[in-house]
């Protein structure tokens, strides 16, 4: 494991990059948005090439701040209505960038914060920083860590971890976008993809939940046999498995071509999946050129009582964790 200096923010700033290495897989992280630049893995035949979309430079990231690429998002991941909830009896408003509504965190959320580094063991890099009361209108100094380790199999974990002075609401995520035959080699919506969720939580115009459960038999969003994945997706699905304690394996992506496979298992009861229709045309990728698979609570939830609870009090800790396996 080693860290390097990536690059320097327009106030001076330095951001660091480290790079994990473990049982044939590469993974380079930001200090900077908690950022997984690349990770690199081979296909059938031994050929090497990065699977996760990301710049070359800092300024790629500075420029195109959007799409989130491999961003750690936070402090509440997706979207919430009106961007305002109530919370105790206290109304809460939060930073609008999403129409009316707050997305991933705000205009400054944790994707474009540079947080503190150091090495956990051979194959780990903590990230840590505190977000302060009120950060994005967010209530409570929030001190959070994600924790991203490659394991023996060269498995990437990402294991999340928080506290709170006071009532706050919490969801983060990792946000890359994957292409399994490799980033930049076109539209990913030829991979096949399966998730174990027989309901997903359907949206109105502007992408926020109607409250409602939705079963997905008979319908385009029905991947719990795999199948291709095709464009227009940007959905929660509602996981099987629900809360759980450790990380359980919930979905896979394929490319048949490189015969490279993604697993992800997690702690979440929610997965996004977002097939990247809206990729800019100043983008070095095309629309479709990645699938984001995000684990996370479901959009809204601080809004919505019959979801699982986003609240995090001072006498709780925040945690989560997300595995994404490789095999080729």
């Amino acid at each position: 494991m080693r860290s390097e200096l990536f690059g320097t923010l327009p106030d001076g700033s330095p951001v660091h990059r480290w790079t994990l290495e473990r049982a044939g897989v590469r993974v380079r992280v930001l200090a900077y948005g908690g950022i997984v630049q690349s990770v690199e893995v081979p296909d059938r035949s031994g050929r090497v090439a990065p699977v996760a979309l990301g710049f070359e430079g800092l300024d790629g990231y500075l420029g195109h701040p959007g799409p989130y690429f491999g961003a750690l998002v936070g402090r509440y991941a997706n979207r919430i209505a009106g961007a305002s909830f109530v919370l105790d009896g206290h109304t809460y408003s939060l930073a609008r960038n999403n129409g009316p509504n707050a997305l991933h965190g705000g205009g400054r959320g944790f994707d474009k914060q540079v947080w503190d580094a150091e090495a956990v063991g051979e194959y780990g890099v903590r990230l840590s920083r505190v977000s302060p009361d009120g950060e994005e209108g967010y209530p409570g100094r929030l001190a959070v860590s994600a924790t991203y380790t490659l394991d023996g199999s060269g498995a990437l974990r990402i294991a999340y971890e928080a506290t709170t002075d006071a009532p706050t609401v919490v969801n983060l995520t990792n946000h890359t976008y994957w292409n399994l035959a490799g980033a930049g080699a076109g539209s990913a919506l030829g991979h096949r993809v399966r998730i174990d969720a027989s309901r997903l939580t359907p949206v109105d115009g502007g992408g926020i939940p109607t409250g409602e459960y939705e079963d997905v038999a008979g319908t385009r969003f029905d991947f719990r046999e795999t199948r291709g994945a095709g464009p227009g997706y940007d959905h929660n699905y509602v996981l099987d498995k629900g809360v759980t304690a450790g990380p359980v394996e919930v979905a896979a992506l394929s490319d048949p071509g490189s015969g490279r496979v993604l697993t992800v298992s997690t702690t979440e009861p929610g997965l996004q999946l977002y097939t990247a229709d809206h990729f800019a045309p100043d983008l070095p990728f095309a629309p479709g050129g990645g699938i984001a698979l995000e684990t996370q609570h479901f959009p809204d939830s601080p809004n919505r009582p019959r979801f699982p609870s986003t609240v995090l009090r001072p006498d709780g800790v925040y945690r989560s964790e997300t595995v994404y396996g490789f095999s080729w």
